[in-house]
C-alpha cells in the first residue's frame, strides 16, 4: 500500500485534473486543487464532499496567492495551462503568461522537498523523421509547442522534478474537451455526418485521460523508478494515422469523409515515438482503441450543441 500524501494539483479542475483527482482519493492520498476555473467548477463540485479534498481559486501567475497553496505539498502535480494549439493561437498573451511564466512560479515556489512533475506533451517534438526517444532534439511548431518547452526547460533546473511527455490525448473525462482530433472526429461524425481531414497520412500516438491520470499516479508512487527528467508517456499499440483513425470510426458511424488534398493542418505535428523508458518502471496503459472509440462513440452521441440561430 502507498504512504498518503498531500498532492497539490495546479488546474485540477480540467480534462486531466478531473480524471486524475478521484484516482488519488481513492488510494488514499490528500488532493489539494489550485485552479482559476476558466472553464468553470463542475467537474470538481462532487469531491467537496471527501475529507481529503480541498480547493483554492488562484491563478498560477499570481505568484504571491499561489506561494501558500504549494507550500503545503508532499507532491505538486502542474497541469495548469493554456493547452492546444488552436486556444494557444487565441490567446497568444494568455499562452505565455500561464505556459511560462505560470510554470516558473511553480517551479520556484514548490517546496525544495516536494516532487514536482510536470504535464508535458509530444507536441514539442513537431514535425520529427524517425521515432522520437526522450533525447530527440525538441522542435515544437506551435505558440502551445514554445510554450510547453520554455516550461519543461525550467523544471529541468528543478532537482526531484519529472516532465511526462504524453502522447495525444483522447476519451470522455468530467471536464470534456471536443478540440481533441480524435474526440472531435467522433462528435463531427456523429453530429455532422460529414468530416473533412487535411494530410491524412500524418501519424500521431494517442492515450486515454484516464491512462494520463494512471501515468502521474504511477510517478506519485514509485519515484524510486523514476529515475529520470523525462519520460514519453502511451504505448506504441496506439499510433495511427489520420486516416486510419477516420477508417476505425466508420466501422462504427455512417459518415460521409473528405480527404482534402489541398489545404493543411495548421497543427504540423507528424511522428512516431519510444515509449520503453516509462514502460520499464512498469507502467502501462490499459485502455485500447477498441474500448476507446466504444466510450466515445456511444458517449458524444449524448452531446448535443444546438445552434440557437438554427430552426432545424
Amino acid at each position: 500500500m502507498s504512504i498518503s500524501k498531500q498532492v497539490v494539483i495546479t488546474g485540477g479542475a480540467g480534462y486531466i485534473g478531473s480524471t486524475l483527482v478521484p484516482l488519488l482519493l481513492a488510494a488514499g492520498h490528500r488532493v489539494h486543487v489550485v485552479d482559476n476555473l476558466m472553464f468553470g467548477a463542475e467537474a470538481i463540485m462532487t469531491h467537496f464532499i471527501h475529507p481529503g479534498f480541498s480547493f483554492a481559486h488562484v491563478d498560477v501567475t499570481d505568484r504571491a496567492a499561489l506561494a501558500p497553496e504549494l507550500a503545503i505539498g508532499d507532491v505538486v502535480v502542474h497541469l495548469a495551462g493554456i493547452v492546444g494549439y488552436p486556444l494557444c493561437k487565441k490567446m497568444p498573451g494568455e499562452a505565455r503568461a500561464v505556459n511560462d511564466q505560470g510554470t516558473r512560479n511553480v517551479v520556484d515556489l514548490t517546496p525544495v522537498d516536494a516532487q514536482l512533475i510536470y504535464a508535458s506533451t509530444g507536441s514539442n517534438y513537431g514535425e520529427v523523421t524517425g521515432i522520437c526517444t526522450e533525447d530527440t532534439p525538441l522542435n515544437p511548431l506551435s505558440l502551445y509547442g514554445e510554450t510547453k518547452v520554455a516550461g519543461e526547460l525550467a523544471v529541468r533546473e528543478r532537482e526531484g522534478s519529472i516532465s511526462l511527455r504524453f502522447a495525444t490525448a483522447f476519451g470522455l473525462a468530467p471536464r470534456l474537451r471536443l478540440d481533441l482530433m480524435m474526440n472531435d472526429f467522433t462528435w463531427q461524425a456523429l453530429h455532422n455526418r460529414f468530416l473533412v481531414v487535411y494530410e491524412k497520412h500524418f501519424r500521431r500516438t494517442f492515450i486515454h485521460v484516464r491512462d494520463i491520470a494512471a501515468g502521474i499516479v504511477h510517478a506519485i508512487e514509485n519515484p524510486d523508478k523514476m529515475q529520470h527528467q523525462g519520460y514519453n508517456v502511451g504505448h506504441d499499440s496506439l499510433n495511427y494515422t489520420k486516416e486510419d483513425i477516420v477508417n476505425l470510426l466508420k466501422e462504427r458511424v455512417d459518415f460521409m469523409v473528405h480527404f482534402a488534398e489541398i489545404g493543411r493542418d495548421e497543427d504540423r505535428r507528424d511522428y512516431e515515438v519510444d515509449y520503453s523508458r516509462i514502460l520499464a518502471t512498469g507502467f502501462e496503459t490499459k485502455v485500447g482503441i477498441e474500448l476507446g472509440l466504444h466510450e466515445l462513440v456511444h458517449g458524444l452521441r449524448l452531446v448535443k450543441i444546438k445552434n440557437p440561430y438554427s430552426n432545424v
